[in-house]
């Protein structure tokens, strides 16, 4: 007989193993299917590799640029090969943390491909998991009475541009790169292609960005998308907007070569390698959804906002239903999905509460709405703006550029939308989310005593800033 599950998870990445832990919390017999490895898209090939490369390039800007603190360093060289030991090492640490909370929450982990069947003889319910196996082992057969599915996401790529993982990149190959390019185009400016964009030039390696639309980072506000694209030209990196890339200009001949179409105008664009980075699509592909009535509209999974699909023993999260694509969205994702499971009544998730960040150098974050985006629904805003260079630790700490806008409602006082850029941004917009939680005002922020000198002060500078009354500015 197929063994029987409470959840059977179909995806073992942050969202997955999240929402598995829960369940086990909850009491739930649980079992997690997963072809590659636990961590998922996040931990192998996502956030922590690709923070684990920022990280290292912002030390070696830095040990380049310590005279300016007062510490004579010679001949400073980077060892890149040691910048990829250190991301593996990390890798490594935190995939066997996450296999550790599986047997601490009695979690099985199937390693293969799960695929959903529909009713058969183990369930009347479409439902039923058959998990394959590449060594060509015998299929296995789980039943369950729950199915969360968790499948994430890859990266997309444009017609033509065919990734052959060398010369034409998408992260995922940029990722185990064994020596760095001498110049890099990079095919779309958001968050992922603004990253590496970074990374990279601080490394010292020639970049260009190519965006077709006329704003880098087309979701933030544009107070912050401008001031990125002003901070990092001023470190090389050559922005190119309203550019067409033309695929069929490629050509691969000692390094890469292609035409982008600009206001009419073709241009030529050359360099050692290139990495496509125009966002992801959701794994949807041969798991079996053909086998329920669940919805897929412009390639994600429909649900309710308990994650909910059609089938409503059925549930999906994270990339899969598209919307922010964040792995800390995930898990919120997963952890309201389970507790729907087991009747625990959860509060709906707000996603105009949840903060989203840039790994850049400078960092940016942001959380709620842009200031168009709050002018375009109606709102009369009140804005306060305050620039790190008024902060005394942000000049202590050597990185004074950039500010936090606050746009809030004129008519409440709410606050509708934080945004941004400078030192340690994403961790400071923490504080911004809870405000967006507890729907508090800009007075009330500016009521937190904040301690002196941190960069945090940017936040009760900015706050009291939306009337006027900041005290250093």
């Amino acid at each position: 007989m197929a063994q029987e599950y409470d959840l059977v998870v179909l995806g073992g990445g942050t969202g997955g193993y999240v929402a598995a832990i829960r369940a086990s919390q909850l009491g739930m017999q649980v079992a997690i299917v997963e072809k590659n490895e636990l961590g998922g898209t996040c931990l192998h090939h996502g956030c922590i590799p690709s923070k684990s490369l920022l990280r290292s390039a912002e030390v070696y800007k830095q040990t380049k640029e310590a005279s300016d603190y007062g510490i004579d360093t010679n001949d400073v060289a980077l060892n890149f090969p040691k910048v990829q030991e250190r991301k593996d090492r990390i890798i490594s640490t935190l995939h066997q943390g996450v296999q550790g909370l599986m047997k601490k929450g009695k979690i099985d982990v199937f390693e293969g491909f799960g695929r959903i069947l529909g009713p058969s003889i183990f369930s009347p319910m479409p439902g039923t998991i058959s998990i394959e196996y590449d060594n060509g082992e015998e299929n296995t057969m789980i039943v369950p009475k729950n199915v969360l599915i968790a499948t994430g996401s890859k990266p997309k790529s444009l017609s033509g541009l065919d990734i052959d993982g060398d010369i034409v990149m998408s992260s995922d190959e940029a990722l185990h790169m064994d020596k760095l390019p001498s110049s890099l185009v990079i095919v779309g400016g958001g968050v992922i292609g603004i990253e590496w964009a970074s990374m990279l030039a601080d490394f010292g390696v020639e970049v260009t960005v190519i965006e077709y639309l006329n704003q880098i980072l087309p979701t933030e506000d544009g107070s912050v998308a401008n001031e990125i694209e002003k901070l990092m030209s001023k470190k090389g990196v050559r922005f190119v907007k309203g550019a067409k890339i033309l695929p069929e200009t490629l050509q691969k001949k000692n390094g890469i070569s292609i035409e982008a179409e600009i206001e009419g105008t073709s241009e030529t664009f050359t360099a050692e390698k290139m990495l496509v980075s125009v966002g992801r699509q959701a794994n949807t592909s041969n798991i079996g959804l053909q086998n329920t009535d669940i919805i897929v509209e412009n390639g994600v999974i429909q649900t309710n906002e308990f994650f909910q699909t059609k089938e409503t023993h059925i549930y999906a999260i994270g990339d899969v239903i598209g919307g922010m694509q964040l792995a800390h969205v995930a898990s919120h994702e997963g952890i309201t999905a389970v507790e729907h499971m087991a009747d625990k009544d959860p509060i709906p998730l707000d996603y105009d509460t949840i903060p989203s960040c840039i790994y850049s150098s400078p960092e940016a974050a942001s959380v709620g709405m842009t200031e168009k985006q709050a002018r375009d629904q109606g709102y009369e805003v009140k804005i306060g703006k305050f620039p790190f260079q008024s902060i005394g630790k942000a000049l202590v700490y050597g990185e004074s550029n950039g500010f936090v806008k606050i746009i809030s409602d004129n008519k409440t006082d709410d606050i509708l939308g934080v945004h941004m850029v400078g030192p340690h941004v994403t961790d400071l917009i923490s504080e911004a989310g809870l405000a967006k939680v507890l729907d508090a005002t800009p007075w009330e922020i500016s009521q937190t005593v904040h301690p002196h000198p941190t960069l945090s002060e940017v936040m009760g500078e900015a706050a009291m800033a939306v009337e006027g009354n900041q005290i250093h500015g």
